[in-house]
C-alpha cells in the first residue's frame, strides 16, 4: 500500500485523473476499477472517481508495487491494455508483426515508451498468460530486427529465449530474407539489377551516402531490384538487400537517380513536395531460408510470410497483387 497527500498544487482534481498522472503505468481503465473495488481510498473512506481532490488529502493506493516504478521500456507493457497489433503470424515461439508506418519499434530519446511496438507485443502476451515476467528471472519477449520509425513492414519477435538465440544467429548468418516493396520516381534502366557501392554513415545527421570507392569508414552496400509495376511517373519495386546497412534502398536509389516516394532525407523535391507522411517504402516479405539447422524452429524452413497490404501500393498501383 502507498499513500499520497494531496498538496496545494494538486488540490482540484479529479480522483481518477490524478490517480492516473501519479501512477502512469497504471492503465486507465485499471485506475477506474480499482476506484470501485475501493482499492483507491481519500482519507480511508471509498470515494467516487470524480471526487474532487483538497489540499491535505490523503490518497490510499491498495495496488501491486510494480506499477509505482519509473515507466521504462521494459514495463511499459503494464500501461497497455488494449495491444495495437497486425498479426502476420503467430506460434508458440515467435510473432510475426506487421509494424506500421510511424510506430517505433523501441522508444527513442525522449519518446513515449508506452505506444513502441515492443511494448504491445509484451502486452499482448502478457494478457494473453504467454509470458509471466514475475516466473522469469531475465527473459522478456524481445524483437530480432528493426525498421525504421517512418518504414513499415514485418518485424519478427522471439517468445522464448531459444528461440531469440536461434533468429538471432541466423540473422547474423544471414538466413532469413526480406524483401522490400518501393515506389520510386522513374523508371530504372534496366529494369531489374543490382546495386553495389559503398555507404558512409554520417551518426551526427543520422544520414548516409553512397560512394562509388571505398573510403574510410564506408562500408559495402548491395540491393537486388526488380521492377514490378509502372504507374506514370512511378516505378513499383521489389529489393533484396543482400547487406543490412542503415538507410541502404533509400540513399542507393537516391544516389542512382530514383528516389523514394516522400523520402524527405533523400528525396530531392520531387519527392518532399509528395502527398505522402512517410517514405513509400515496406518490408513486405520475409523468408526463413535456413540452409543450415534451426533446432526447435526448424518446421520454419522455407516458410515464407507476407503482408496483407501495402498503403501506398493501393493507393497508386490499384489492382497490383503482389502476393
Amino acid at each position: 500500500m502507498r499513500e499520497i497527500t494531496v498538496n496545494k498544487n494538486d488540490a482540484g482534481q479529479r480522483l481518477d485523473r490524478f490517480a492516473e498522472k501519479a501512477v502512469p503505468l497504471l492503465p486507465s481503465s485499471l485506475c477506474q476499477k480499482y476506484i470501485r473495488l475501493k482499492r483507491i481510498k481519500v482519507n480511508s473512506r471509498p470515494v467516487q472517481r470524480n471526487y474532487r481532490l483538497c489540499e491535505g488529502d490523503v490518497i490510499s493506493l491498495y495496488i501491486n508495487d510494480e506499477f509505482f516504478r519509473p515507466p521504462r521500456e521494459d514495463n511499459a507493457y503494464l500501461a497497455v491494455t488494449r495491444p495495437e497489433l497486425n498479426i502476420v503470424y503467430e506460434d508458440e515461439n515467435i510473432l510475426l508483426a506487421d509494424k506500421r508506418p510511424g510506430v517505433l519499434c523501441h522508444a527513442a530519446e525522449g519518446a513515449d515508451v508506452f505506444h513502441t511496438l515492443i511494448a504491445n507485443i509484451q502486452a499482448y502476451l502478457y494478457l494473453k498468460g504467454e509470458w509471466d515476467p514475475k516466473a522469469e528471472n531475465s527473459f522478456a519477449p524481445a524483437l530480432c530486427n528493426r525498421i525504421d520509425r517512418n518504414t513499415g513492414g514485418i518485424v519478427i519477435a522471439a517468445k522464448t529465449a531459444s528461440a531469440l538465440r536461434i533468429l538471432n544467429e541466423k540473422i547474423r548468418l544471414r538466413e532469413i530474407d526480406k524483401y522490400y516493396l518501393c515506389a520510386v520516381i522513374g523508371a530504372p534502366s534496366p529494369p531489374s539489377g543490382e546495386l553495389s557501392g559503398y555507404i558512409f554513415k554520417d551518426a551526427s545527421k543520422n544520414r548516409v551516402y553512397v560512394r562509388k570507392e571505398r573510403e574510410a569508414g564506408s562500408r559495402t552496400a548491395v540491393t537486388r531490384y526488380r521492377t514490378l509495376s509502372v504507374s506514370g511517373s512511378l516505378s513499383l519495386l521489389e529489393c533484396r538487400l543482400l547487406t543490412g546497412r542503415t538507410h541502404q534502398i533509400r540513399a542507393q536509389l537516391a544516389a542512382a537517380g530514383h528516389p523514394l516516394l516522400g523520402d524527405g532525407k533523400y528525396g530531392g523535391i520531387s519527392s518532399r513536395g509528395s502527398a505522402e507522411k512517410y517514405q513509400a517504402l515496406y518490408s513486405y516479405r520475409v523468408v526463413f531460408d535456413f540452409p543450415t539447422h534451426a533446432g526447435e524452429l526448424e518446421y520454419l524452413r522455407g516458410k515464407s510470410f507476407t503482408v496483407e497490404k501495402v498503403d501506398f501500393v493501393e493507393k497508386y498501383f490499384p489492382g497490383y497483387d503482389f502476393h
